[in-house]
């Protein structure tokens, strides 16, 4: 997943990457998958539930799901008993969530394939079940201060300092006034967006040239981009490797 993104987005912020990761292949979009796919889970696992059902223990209510509560509470009812280890207090929390089980079932299901069909079914597999489905990047980013980083930005590239413009404007001395701001690099228009006030929209005119650039994704002549796993074992023979693009990196 990360080489896919990094290929076909290789400006994405470290941040941004890592949340585009885990809306692809993180367990809340794991467990959409298993309800597309029409998975149901049992309410108990056992001998005589349909071997059809996903079975797994289920946690008991009110018991604390995340890494760091789970580990403190284990490690409380081990000090406070004696004589119980941490192997033992381990058990006495044993269980796991629809989602994380949905989650594992998808996952044993991608190495059951790869397992018995090789590593080219299961890219396949892949593409159609997780690189299809749409994610708007644009709506992970979070920018605190986008004049800032736009002016370092163009610094950096060698690109002329940024000016915010303003290119139209109605009801000014109104209670609903609008204003629509370019930023613009010499005669280049980086981003333009619309505001209440000034400050509003080139802090907005700021972001989407921003996000413009971070979210440049290369074209290339004659075929798809490619992967590096796309060279490997069975799927790299014929293939002639296209280097990726490689960007300087975000602003810091």
């Amino acid at each position: 997943m990360v080489e896919h993104l990094m290929v076909h987005h290789p400006r994405l912020p470290q941040a941004v990457m890592y949340a585009a990761q885990f809306a692809f292949v993180g367990p809340p979009g794991l467990t959409a998958i298993t309800q597309e796919w029409g998975v149901e889970a049992a309410a108990e696992p056992g001998g005589e539930v349909n071997p059809g059902y996903l079975q797994f223990k289920r946690v008991v209510p009110g018991t604390p799901v995340n890494i760091p509560e789970a580990a403190k509470q284990r490690a409380q009812l081990a000090a406070s008993t004696p004589g119980v280890s941490p192997e033992v207090a381990e058990g006495k929390l044993e269980g796991t969530t629809l989602e994380a089980a949905s989650a594992n079932f998808v996952r044993a299901l991608f190495a059951g394939i790869y397992l018995h069909t090789g590593a080219a079914s299961t890219y396949q597999f892949f593409k159609s079940h997780i690189l299809s489905r749409q994610l708007e990047l644009g709506s992970l980013f979070t920018f605190t201060q986008p004049t800032r980083d736009l002016a370092r930005l163009c610094a950096r590239e060698g690109f002329e300092s940024p000016v915010a413009r303003v290119i139209s404007e109605t009801g000014r001395l109104s209670r609903h006034p609008v204003f629509v701001v370019g930023v613009f690099s010499g005669r280049d228009k980086l981003g333009e967006a619309a505001g209440a006030s000034l400050n509003e929209a080139r802090f907005k005119a700021s972001i989407k040239a921003l996000k413009s650039w971070y979210l440049y994704s290369p074209q290339l002549k004659g075929g798809e981009l490619m992967v590096p796993s796309a060279m490997e074992g069975e799927k790299g023979k014929g293939k002639t490797w296209k280097p990726a693009y490689i960007d300087d990196g975000e602003i810091i």
